[in-house]
């Protein structure tokens, strides 16, 4: 049984990460909305370390936490000028931003509740992985191994770096 505090904890994350979540993609300051992220995934290391992940609670403080919202600002101070104002969005592009999440949500849960139906996992016995067996399952090259996504998000945040240095000469 977990004790109350545990359950405060959890709520208080998942209230956070929905909270920023929400401000990271509303708000019209491209720094501000960097800013949220990095409270998103902090949260996101909480949950982590409460499922006693300790190691991955760990490199998302490190590498996305820190690496990669470091990376974001670096790129928005080199392409962007932080104090212009943006453009305010048009009603039919926040209907269609709306149509899109809740296509999001939608996609979501039905992953999430056929979940049992690809793998033959429960999510009970997702959640009772030791970190050898879920590093194994993410950079595996199995059927539902990760390791061409993890290496195709490298080479675009290689080439990301390298766009920004590009444009940071042009000026």
């Amino acid at each position: 049984m977990e004790s109350l505090g545990n359950i405060i904890l959890y709520f208080v994350a998942a209230l956070s990460i929905i909270v920023f979540s929400v401000m990271t993609v509303t708000t019209k300051k491209i720094l501000r909305s960097a800013t949220y992220l990095m409270f998103v995934l902090l949260a996101t290391a909480v949950i982590y370390f409460q499922m006693d992940y300790e190691f991955l609670g760990a490199v998302q403080i490190a590498v996305y936490a820190g690496g990669i919202v470091v990376l974001f600002v670096f790129a928005i101070m080199l392409t962007h000028k932080p104090g212009n104002d943006v453009a305010p969005l048009t009603l039919h592009k926040k209907w269609l931003g709306l149509a899109a999440a809740l296509l999001g949500v939608v996609l979501c849960g039905y992953a999430l509740f056929s979940y049992t139906k690809f793998c033959g996992a429960t999510i009970t016995s997702v959640s009772a992985l030791d970190m050898n067996q879920l590093g194994h399952m993410l950079l595996s090259t199995d059927k539902l191994g990760y390791l061409l996504p993890f290496e195709a998000i490298s080479v675009l945040l290689l080439a990301c770096i390298i766009g920004g240095v590009v444009i940071a000469r042009k000026r």
